[in-house]
């Protein structure tokens, strides 16, 4: 196998484990936390709170495994580039999506 295969087979796994973070987090009864180490916001709606969450980390899983495909282009390829800021914007996109919408969607008041 060539280094770009490996590359984006590792890239691809990294975003299937976090597919799988979210497929548990849509189906969890206890409320799940969106930020590492800190505790999750008391919420209304539990359910609908951790759906939100789970569809959020689905959708950032496989929108990462799209960005991963230059990868195999080859590593001059200019399109390595598009990879790196498309995952840098990404991932600002959805810590956005959570604060504005979910976080004050589902807060309790």
């Amino acid at each position: 196998m060539s280094g770009n295969i490996i590359g984006f087979v590792i890239w691809a796994i990294v975003g299937v484990i976090i597919i799988s973070i979210g497929i548990r987090a849509y189906f969890s009864r206890k409320l799940v936390g969106f930020w590492a180490n800190i505790k999750p916001i008391p919420v209304n709606d539990i359910m609908g709170y951790n759906r939100a969450v789970g569809k959020l980390f689905v959708i950032y899983g496989v929108i990462l495994i799209i960005l991963g495909l230059p990868l195999l282009l080859g590593k001059n390829s200019p399109f390595i580039l598009l990879s790196v800021l498309g995952v840098m914007i990404e991932t600002i996109a959805i810590m956005v999506v959570y604060s504005l919408f979910i976080e004050r969607k589902y807060k309790e008041q």
